[in-house]
Formats: structure tokens, C-alpha cells, sequence
């Protein structure tokens, strides 16, 4: 056990879009002052591009179709039990403040106590989006990314500000209380998710004129994997741009949101500072999946690529020398993280490894970090086998995508039909039917869905239920 332990998790952030990561041009001061005294994993991954699925995977430290909570209308309610349990049982405080995403407050879900907590619309979610045959999906009619794009501020910048206000509250009270246990304390931040709107010094960092050109968009040619194809057209953000203008604007609010998120976290551990104990707390900052922000024309998440499937993770503490690890890791790896970090115990077979025993070794080119995909838009379902510098996506009933991260970081070119790629094809692919069926596992998801709709009296019923977009955030005491 090695004193207290502060997780902070924000929504959407691109693993690469950090100063330390080497991002060309957003500005994240705090996070790369972070990093210099961090370990920071450099090939880190969601278990599932979207929210909800992510936070239960990573609550309970299992993959996605092991505990069968597929999409943003299946949320955590503390079955099977996870890490925040584990700590429980063995009487360590652990708390939240913020964005959670799981089914409501009084669930049995790990914490003693959820601050201000953010969770499924509901108890439900958004129902409608688990209607996933082609023939039978509704697009929603309101833009994904919001009616206004811009500077200001929104629902979310106000929640995210009071989160970071009752987390320096929270720091305060703890060092005041004579309770000597070591604590666990889960800030749950909002930012970088749309709405793209952000206040406006953090826009003015990013001029439109100043901004390059997306990537591989279908516009100069680069057409989309049949799959990705599909997926997008369900909620088409790039088709609703009212002009090339507020395109610009959105991206620019994407980059302003990532250095608002950047400064909510050093407001963070400045309170932390403040109040005696960062030297006794480990602290872990990570996302629950990126962003595409206009990379192939794509808004959102729910694709395999780096921008939507990649998360940046790094961790400060007494525990892991400061520096890079390129081996790859999961938010599954970081749960099972937890409970070694306080000597917990949590039975039953587990999928992650903690990142400190990862840490501590030379770089491992041979492990396999997974990820699964099966929710809003997803025709069939989508995995992600990541090994060395090599990437597999294996889709239903669709060709596969094969990238060389190492010789082509951009995925620009799909060796997969490439012959002198089919043995490395054939290995990940064995990788991936070790670790599930991918047909099967699809078959599953679509069978838990179909009956989970019909449980809720059918598809007109569905479309009714839960959020039309973004999950909105509680109601503030003013």
C-alpha cells in the first residue's frame, strides 16, 4: 500500500492531444508539467470507444462481452463488483466527484460517496441507440456536436467548473479530518466532450487561419471503410457543418476544450498542493476514450483508429519512476492498478495487469491490449487487436484494417490485403479469437439488445427513452 490514491478521468480526450505527447500546437501546460515527474504510457487504450460501456469495463476490470453491458443504455450498477468494492471491504475510503456514467446514485456501484455525480438519463440511457440493424435505426434530428459551436459556456463547462470546486472543497475537509487511512478519490471531469463550446480564452488559443488541414477527408479522396462508413452515417456531424467557417470553429473548440480540461487539472493538484497531502497521493490522469475531431471527416468516438481508441494515461507517485512506457496497456489494466495500489483483493479472473508491475519492466513488444465495439451506429460489431506496432480491426461481416503504427503513425494505408502482411494478419487475428469469437460475441450483443428493448415494451417504446444526445449533467445548487 502506498498512500492515497487520486484518479482523474476526463471524457474524449485524443490520447495525442497533449504537449508532452508531442502534439504540434495544443496547449496543455498542466499536463506537461504532469508528465515530467509521471510514468505516461505511451500505447494506452479504451476497452470500448463510448462512455458508458468503458467506465463499467473499467470499474470492474473485465472486457465489455464479459459483462455483457454493451452500449450507453446497459450502465454499471455494481454487478459484477469492482475495484471501488474491493477497497471497501478492506475499509479504505473511496469516494467520487463528477461524471460517472453509471445507472443512478443509490446503486451499490464502489463508493462510499458520490459527489454532484453524473450518470445515465434516467437510470436508462439512451435506449434508442441500441436499435442497431440498419433497416430499423432513427438518426436523431438535433446535431450530435450542439446547435451552437463556439465560445461561451455550457451546461458542461458549469459542471465541470463545480466539480473542480467541490474537489478542492473535498481536499480541504479530508486534510482537516484526523481519519488516518490512506483515501481513493475518483474526479470525473467532462471535458473535452461536445457540445463544442468552451470559454473563450481557451478558443482564442486556437485561430481558425492557424489551424492545418484534417487528415484522410473523404472530400480530397480519402474515401471511409465500408464499416466506419456505416457507422458515421447514423449521426453524419460532418454533413451538419452550416459552412467550412464553423468546421473550423468546431476543431478550434475541440483543442479550447482540451486546454480547459488541461486547467481544471492543474486547478486540481494546486488544491492538492495546498493541502499537505500530494506528497502521500499517487495521482493518475486518463480519458475513457478520444476523439476523431474531424480526422476522416468523423465527429465522436466509436471507431477503432488513434484518435477515437486511444487514451492518454500517466501516473505520478512513489510507485513508478517518471519517464515513458511504450508497452501497451488498457483502462483494464488501470483497474486491476487500483486494488494493487491498496493491497485489495478481488476474486475471480481478470483480463488487466497492474500498470505498476508493467512500469517496472523493459517495454514488452509481445502483449496484447483488446477493444470491443457495439453500440450507437455499429451495424456489426468492431475489435481492435493492438500488438508491438502492429493494429487488427476485425469487423462482422466486413474486411479487416491493418496498420503499421510504427512505419505509419497517421493510419493512412490499410495492409491488410497486403500479401506480404498475412502472417502478422493471421497471428493478431488468432490473438483476437484467444481472447472472443468475434461472431458470436457480435450475435450476443444483438440478442442482449433486441430483449433489452423489448423488455422496455418495444421499439417505439425505445425511441422514447433516455437522452436524444449528450447525457446532461445534474441540476447545481446556486
Amino acid at each position: 500500500m502506498t498512500g492515497n490514491l487520486l484518479i482523474i478521468m476526463s471524457d474524449e480526450h485524443q490520447a495525442r492531444a497533449m504537449g508532452c505527447a508531442g502534439h504540434p500546437f495544443v496547449q496543455t501546460p498542466n499536463f506537461d508539467r504532469l508528465a515530467t515527474d509521471s510514468l505516461r504510457f505511451t500505447n494506452a487504450y479504451t476497452p470500448s470507444p463510448i462512455c458508458v460501456p468503458t467506465r463499467a469495463a473499467f470499474a470492474a476490470g473485465r472486457y465489455v462481452h464479459q459483462i455483457r453491458l454493451w452500449d450507453n443504455a446497459m450502465p454499471y450498477i455494481g454487478d459484477p463488483p469492482g475495484w471501488g468494492h474491493a477497497l471497501q471491504s478492506k475499509d479504505i475510503p473511496v469516494e467520487s466527484i463528477g461524471k460517472l456514467h453509471y445507472r443512478k446514485a443509490d446503486d451499490p456501484a464502489g463508493f462510499d460517496v458520490e459527489h454532484i455525480p453524473m450518470n445515465v438519463v434516467g437510470g436508462v440511457g439512451m435506449v434508442w441507440t441500441s436499435i442497431r440493424k440498419e433497416d430499423e435505426r432513427i438518426s436523431p434530428d438535433a446535431r450530435m456536436l450542439g446547435d451552437y459551436i463556439g465560445p461561451g459556456d455550457s451546461k458542461y463547462t458549469d459542471y465541470d467548473a463545480a466539480v473542480v470546486t467541490r474537489t478542492r472543497q473535498w481536499f480541504a475537509e479530508r486534510a482537516a479530518d484526523d481519519d488516518g487511512r490512506p483515501w481513493c478519490l475518483f474526479v470525473g471531469l467532462v471535458a473535452p466532450h461536445f457540445p463544442l463550446v468552451v470559454p473563450e480564452r481557451f478558443f482564442n488559443l486556437y485561430p481558425l487561419e492557424a489551424l492545418p488541414e484534417v487528415k484522410l477527408h473523404p472530400r480530397d479522396g480519402h474515401p471511409r471503410h465500408p464499416w466506419v462508413e456505416k457507422q458515421n452515417a447514423f449521426m453524419d456531424s460532418e454533413s451538419k457543418f452550416r459552412d467550412e467557417r464553423e468546421r473550423l470553429t468546431a476543431i478550434a473548440a475541440y483543442y479550447g476544450l482540451c486546454s480547459w480540461l488541461d486547467s481544471n487539472v492543474g486547478e486540481i493538484l494546486s488544491a492538492l498542493e495546498a493541502s499537505g497531502m500530494a506528497g502521500d497521493t499517487t495521482v493518475v490522469y486518463t480519458s475513457d476514450h478520444g476523439d476523431n475531431a474531424g480526422a476522416r471527416g468523423l465527429w465522436g468516438k466509436s471507431n477503432m483508429y488513434e484518435e477515437s481508441a486511444a487514451v492518454p494515461l500517466m501516473i505520478r507517485g512513489p510507485r513508478v519512476e517518471p519517464g515513458t512506457c511504450d508497452t501497451t496497456v488498457s483502462l483494464i489494466d488501470l483497474s486491476e492498478t487500483v486494488t494493487d495500489h491498496f493491497g485489495a483483493d478481488l476474486p475471480g479472473r481478470r483480463p488487466g495487469r497492474s500498470l505498476y508491475d508493467i512500469g517496472a519492466e523493459p517495454a514488452d513488444p509481445d502483449r496484447v491490449v483488446f477493444s470491443e465495439y457495439h453500440a450507437a451506429g455499429a451495424v456489426s460489431a468492431a475489435y481492435m487487436i493492438r500488438k508491438g506496432h502492429h493494429k487488427y480491426v476485425h469487423y462482422v461481416g466486413f474486411e479487416p484494417e491493418l496498420f503499421d503504427l510504427a512505419a505509419d503513425p497517421e493510419e493512412t494505408v490499410n495492409l491488410a490485403g497486403d500479401p506480404a502482411c498475412a502472417a502478422i494478419r493471421a497471428e493478431l487475428e488468432r490473438a483476437l479469437r484467444v481472447i472472443c469469437d468475434p461472431g458470436a460475441t457480435n450475435d450476443l450483443a444483438m440478442r442482449d439488445q433486441a430483449a433489452m428493448i423489448e423488455g422496455y415494451g418495444g421499439r417505439d417504446a425505445a425511441l422514447r427513452l433516455g437522452a436524444r444526445g449528450a447525457t446532461p449533467p445534474p441540476e447545481l445548487q446556486r
